[in-house]
């Protein structure tokens, strides 16, 4: 069936919700905030800049981010076929080729809104591009690795989101404090991105994906995943402080605890509470992001 829905000619055009579908609006959220860090860790104003600002938040969410969901979703419809089998391809919506022509599409567009704003954008674009296609498409595949897989996501979603807003702002490389954080932040979110993976460990199973709640068992993953993102959270607090920003360094240190205070719960039943932490934890992890930039901006 996959075979002859791939080779098929003439397939309609995909209607317009079920590109939307496919480009998953839910996921560009985390590099939008990312990218508004990294505007406000500038510590820039935003004359003259609104639409170098306007375009960057375009490109980190629906065009980079949409293109890296519209390739992972071509080369993962047999997975899809069977963790999601409602999603725009494996359901046929979306026949023929249209979703490897919807990729293809979206990262031209994606290249050059990045050309657009700078040489420095651009080059980020550009990696960012490559980690989507390498994510998810052989030879390469990061995501068939549970430690090449979520680290590639949290640089592209966290650390070259934030890196462009940054840039988008400056003009020119953002100081050296801005990567050291951002840095940290996209090692971090390592830990979001397999707490990602338990929804799928039954697919990623059949088809020898090896997410590490598969090869770790999830009870040791969710162990793994916490302390990943509380010691990369350790290490900005530290920093923070050493640095001079001590209201932001306790923000992010108060965030970290009602992270820890909620660990627990996440720990007991990782497979069941894992979304409930996913809309818990993380949603402190990321309001600490934004604590981080604030003290970086030199706003607190």
């Amino acid at each position: 069936m996959e075979r002859s829905a791939i080779s098929t000619r003439n397939a309609p055009i995909p209607a317009a919700r079920d590109v939307v579908q496919l480009l998953k609006p839910i996921t560009w959220f985390p590099p939008m905030w990312a990218f508004m860090c990294g505007a406000i860790s500038s510590g820039a104003g935003l004359d003259g800049r609104w639409l170098f600002v306007l375009g960057g938040i375009l490109l980190a969410g629906p065009l980079v981010c949409g293109t890296s969901q519209a390739v992972n979703d071509w080369f993962d419809r047999e997975v899809d076929a069977i963790n999601e089998p409602d999603r725009p391809i494996p359901s046929g919506r979306i026949a023929g080729r249209w979703g490897l022509y919807i990729a293809l599409i979206a990262t031209a567009v994606s290249a050059l809104v990045a050309w657009l704003l700078g040489p420095l954008v651009f080059a980020a674009g550009l990696v960012g591009l490559a980690l989507a296609w390498g994510y998810s498409a052989p030879p390469f595949r990061f995501k068939t690795s549970g430690w090449t897989g979520p680290a590639v996501v949290g640089l592209t979603y966290e650390g070259l989101s934030w890196f462009t807003g940054a840039t988008v702002m400056l003009g020119a490389l953002p100081a050296s404090e801005v990567l050291v954080v951002l840095v940290l932040y996209s090692v971090g979110a390592h830990g979001i991105m397999t707490l990602n993976d338990f929804k799928a460990v039954e697919g990623d199973r059949a088809t020898g994906l090896k997410s590490l709640p598969v090869t770790m068992g999830v009870e040791n993953a969710a162990r793994l995943a916490c302390a990943v993102m509380a010691i990369a959270q350790i290490a900005v607090i530290v920093l923070l402080a050493i640095w001079g920003f001590v209201l932001s360094a306790g923000l992010v240190g108060a965030v970290l605890i009602a992270q820890c205070a909620a660990m627990p719960r996440l720990l007991r039943d990782p497979a069941k509470y894992a979304p409930w932490y996913n809309g818990v934890g993380v949603t402190l992890y990321v309001l600490g992001m934004l604590a981080a930039a604030l003290g970086l901006g030199g706003y607190i």
